[in-house]
């Protein structure tokens, strides 16, 4: 796949899609409703989506827009300037959330590391202390893996998102652990786990989360897009 390709990929593993290939909801266990509009930026270019009750004239504008960003030459590992996308929005209901980050893949040679668990049902003790609200995930978001201090999980690392292509990342730390270098082995422990069972492994995260992106530098994963998520 070229990084337009992993880009749709990406999306189907992020939200849940109509027959007219519309977004419809966040592609997870009681998820709400997707974004009005999603923008995905790759150097074979742009991928887009609409949630379905998004309007015929305002996609059209957003269309026209997308068109100008091509004309300046905006780079793909520069945040995409949501400005012209949230004032088209904005004129049928105010923007209520905006996200924008980098997306990533893996490499295909991982560092192996001993040091990350996977979880099961069997030793989901694990998450009790630091990392309680996971424990509804052990089964949910397979393969799961930690990392832990001590006896109990400190890092975590599951397929938050799930299609028959691609697996996203959802990574936590508790908060007193971050910045020791925890959360690495259970990313790559968890990359590895999904490649086994056939499915490409994905992670994103927003360019203000400054230590997400360090964790994606320690392990050299790849940068293919550049997403906006306007809701």
């Amino acid at each position: 796949m070229d990084d337009r390709d992993v880009m749709r990929t990406h999306i189907e593993a992020l939200f849940t899609h109509d027959a007219r290939g519309d977004l419809v909801r966040v592609n997870e266990p009681n998820g709400g409703a997707a974004p009005r509009f999603f923008l995905g930026r790759t150097m074979q270019g742009d991928v887009w989506r609409f949630r379905h009750d998004v309007t015929s004239d305002m996609r059209a504008e957003l269309e026209a827009a997308i068109r100008d960003d091509k004309r300046r030459g905006i780079a793909v590992d520069s945040p995409i300037d949501s400005a012209p996308y949230q004032e088209i929005l904005a004129r049928s209901a105010p923007v209520e959330r905006t996200e924008v980050g980098p997306a990533y893949m893996f490499p295909q040679q991982m560092p192996q590391s001993t040091d990350a668990t996977r979880v099961t049902d069997a030793n989901a003790e694990l998450l009790t202390l630091h990392l309680g609200p996971w424990l509804p995930d052990v089964r949910l978001s397979q393969p799961l893996f930690v990392v832990a201090c001590d006896g109990h999980a400190v890092s975590v690392c599951g397929s938050v998102r799930q299609t028959d292509e691609a697996y996203e990342a959802g990574v936590e730390t508790a908060v007193a652990y971050r910045g020791r270098g925890f959360a690495a082995p259970a990313i790559a422990a968890w990359a590895a786990a999904v490649r086994a069972i056939g499915r490409v492994p994905l992670y994103s995260t927003s360019w203000q989360n400054a230590a997400s992106q360090a964790v994606a530098r320690k392990l050299a994963l790849i940068q293919f897009g550049n997403d906006l998520h306007i809701t």
